[in-house]
Parts: structure tokens; C-alpha cells; sequence
């Protein structure tokens, strides 16, 4: 029988909490998810429903300002993320360079991949 005192230990497995693990990671495609909720929310209407691709994971994960403005959040943690759409897809006549792009922070609530 082994001698548990001697034996190697195996390291310990965390198993981390909703919203502690990113859901996306840079160049994900993804689509910011067209909603209209009643209220101040803080994505504009410009870009709901557009597709973009994830630039940057932004760390550490943070409450959900929206819900928090409300009181309804209780603490619940999320990740941002830089998303890069292209003007092109927000402007039809945007005359600049195919390859500009808007960068814009967006709560991970309001992602959905493509």
C-alpha cells in the first residue's frame, strides 16, 4: 500500500466561476447582438447587429455597468473586448480606405460568434 505521506501530490485543478473565463479570444468573429432594452445602455445603436472581429481580451474581467447602473448586477463579473468593424459595414458610403475600422470596447453579454 503506498504511503500517502510520500506519494506525489497532484496539482490542484481549479475550476474557475462563470465569466472568469474569456468566451472569446482575439481574432474571433463575432456580431454584436441587436437589442433595443429600455434604458441607458451603452452600445451604440450604430453598431448593433454589425460584424466584427475581436482585437483584445481585455483582463481583468468587471461588472456589467449596465446592469450596475440599474441595480441589478450583484457583482457578476464578464469580460470586454476590443472589436474592430469595419467602416465600411457602418458607413455603406464611406469613401475612406477599405481596411479603416472602428475599435470599440463591448461587454461580452452583448457578443454572439459568427
Amino acid at each position: 500500500m503506498p504511503d500517502p505521506r510520500t506519494e506525489p501530490r497532484s496539482p490542484l485543478q481549479l475550476v474557475k466561476a462563470l465569466g472568469e473565463e474569456a468566451i472569446f479570444e482575439a481574432g474571433d468573429r463575432v456580431r454584436v447582438s441587436t437589442r433595443y432594452p429600455v434604458g441607458h445602455y451603452r452600445v451604440p445603436i450604430y453598431i448593433r447587429g454589425k460584424e466584427g472581429v475581436i482585437e483584445l481580451v481585455i483582463e481583468p474581467t468587471a461588472v456589467n455597468n449596465e446592469e450596475e447602473g440599474f441595480g441589478r448586477n450583484a457583482g457578476m463579473k464578464r469580460h470586454y473586448y476590443r472589436v474592430a468593424i469595419l467602416l465600411r459595414d457602418l458607413w455603406p458610403q464611406y469613401a475612406g480606405s477599405a481596411h479603416d475600422n472602428l475599435r470599440i470596447e463591448v461587454f461580452e453579454t452583448w457578443l454572439e460568434k459568427v
